[in-house]
């Protein structure tokens, strides 16, 4: 199944309004938002710095942006209008922050437009983020910061051991909800190619045991997928949920994503 978050807009207006409470639960989660403040304090602010956020889904990390300039303001763009319907909602008390439909593919803002730029779990979803990043580089300003934060889906688990049922859960969703599970990893060649010098890389990482939000949405989406898929009955997609939350019960639940940050600039 392809991921649907790489056609966003396409998608039926209820499965963007679904999506658009996972990703409000998800930036949310106290470990998300250690790593977005993690990656974020790695990145030099300008006085009155503009800023986009490219991909930027409900606003959850635009809002953040918006709030730490001192003067400057943070437009946030998407090609769901879903998801910039519950963005602006979200942000209507926000003076610094506004919202524009559309491709970070095919920006619509001028070239040298901003200080930063910003794809947040976003470039994982997007079919050829070559593109993407050079049309970074294009808004960015001589000297202007690119900030690059995305999971390694790759080491997206759910098992506690081999043959672990609630594995193939955890595939069945990426499959279903990300492009490129190896974006990661070709991160550091499509900057470099892209113009821009890397400054700064960190590897982070989540993991969820005795509480889980995002995770046990996982779960529940590969049964979902796999029951879909007609490669399971509802039967065992229903039991599958079960067996996730009986371990949260029981305290043997595990599940986990490592992500990366990268911060790199565009010359003077």
């Amino acid at each position: 199944m392809a991921d649907v978050y790489s056609a966003i807009a396409e998608a039926e207006v209820e499965v963007q309004e679904r999506l658009a409470g996972v990703l409000e639960l998800r930036a949310a989660d106290l470990q998300q938002r250690e790593m977005l403040k993690t990656y974020l304090a790695d990145i030099e602010f300008p006085k009155s710095a503009d800023v986009l956020d490219a991909g930027c889904g409900t606003g959850a990390v635009s809002r953040e942006l918006a709030n730490r300039l001192l003067g400057g303001h943070v437009t946030g763009i998407d090609p769901s209008p879903v998801f910039l319907t519950e963005a602006r909602r979200l942000a209507a008390d926000i003076l610094n922050l506004s919202f524009v439909e559309g491709d970070c593919r095919n920006l619509p803002q001028a070239d040298q437009r901003f200080d930063v730029v910003v794809f947040h779990t976003t470039l994982s979803h997007v079919p050829n983020p070559e593109t993407a990043l050079k049309e970074a580089f294009r808004v960015l300003r001589p000297g202007g910061t690119l900030a690059v934060f995305d999971g390694n889906y790759t080491t997206t688990t759910l098992a506690n051991g081999d043959f672990d049922p609630l594995q193939t859960c955890a595939d069945a969703a990426m499959a279903a909800l990300v492009h490129d599970r190896w974006l990661i990893q070709r991160l550091p060649t499509l900057i470099r190619e892209a113009g821009f010098s890397i400054a700064k890389q960190r590897s982070l990482g989540i993991v969820e045991t005795a509480e889980s939000g995002y995770m046990l949405t996982i779960a529940d989406r590969g049964a979902d997928v796999l029951a879909a898929s007609g490669r399971i009955g509802a039967e065992l997609a229903e039991a599958l949920k079960n067996e996730a939350r009986r371990r949260l019960a029981a305290g043997c639940f595990f599940g986990s994503i490592a992500y990366g940050s990268l911060v790199a600039r565009k010359h003077l």
